[in-house]
């Protein structure tokens, strides 16, 4: 598929419903879907921007902004752009409101088959796929010392939260002697060529030595079983040659803005 009709399936299959299948609720403001996630998360994210132009957009921000000051439960939000999008005065609307950016990263797609290959591993590192709840702890840990954050239960439980509700997502490690040095999340999406590959961290250490390809390999394998033929990732500047090399290709960029009560 060309890099257009890649960008089009983005679009139209998973800027939907399908984004956000753990929801506890949504609701509308024009274009905008308002998202609340269990764990006091607000999300902002939409299909498009219907063509406004900068005052609506300013508006619909403010709208936004009081929508999820008005549940105290709230306590954190993210509005999702793509820098493909026609969104006049977004950026100065979202910083007026007390939004913030953080790292801009690449969209990332390409065929599931592309990134199914044979990887050899270092001496002593193994792949599996986790359901229980201490290895999923133990996972959870590793990927917010990876990503600079404290370790903390709230990730681990809504990763928890999402196990028991069964919605099809899958959870894979490479260990080194019963550690953790590397994992990452496959997500299916419902009714959509779709799989999402999300999560990829690597202890610093054993960077370099094909475990973060490995782990990618066994999640692409896992999707085409499910039927899925194209894999998307939202990729750091660390992950995205990566994917690269096996043939995903960067149709656009996201970059998250952070609102915090």
């Amino acid at each position: 598929m060309t890099t257009s009709k890649l960008l089009t399936a983005y679009d139209q299959q998973l800027r939907t419903d399908a984004e956000t299948p753990s929801a506890v609720a949504v609701e509308r403001l024009g274009p905008l879907r308002l998202v609340t996630f269990a764990g006091g998360r607000g999300f902002v994210t939409y299909q498009d921007l219907a063509g406004a132009d900068a005052a609506t957009i300013a508006r619909w921000v403010a709208e936004t902004v009081a929508f999820y000051r008005a549940d105290p439960d709230i306590v954190r939000v993210e509005w999702k752009t793509r820098g493909h999008d026609n969104a006049p005065g977004l950026h100065e609307a979202l910083l007026e409101n007390g939004f913030e950016p953080d790292e801009t990263e690449s969209v990332m797609i390409g065929d599931a088959s592309a990134l199914d290959v044979d990887v050899d591993l270092p001496p002593g590192v193994s792949l599996r796929r986790v359901t229980d709840e201490p290895d999923i702890r133990a996972m959870s840990a590793m990927q917010d010392e990876v990503f600079g954050s404290p370790v903390s239960d709230g990730n681990a439980e809504a990763i928890l939260r999402r196990m028991a509700r069964g919605d099809g997502m899958e959870l894979w490690v490479a260990e080194h002697q019963g550690v953790i040095v590397s994992a990452g999340r496959l997500e299916p999406v419902p009714d959509t060529d779709f799989a999402g590959i999300w999560g990829g961290a690597t202890r610093e250490e054993w960077r370099g030595r094909g475990i973060y390809r490995a782990v990618t390999a066994a999640r692409a394998r896992a999707a085409m079983s499910l039927g899925k033929t194209l894999i998307h990732s939202d990729s750091t500047e660390y992950s995205r040659p990566i994917l690269e090399r096996y043939g995903l290709v960067r149709v656009s960029t996201t970059t998250p803005y952070r609102w915090r009560r």
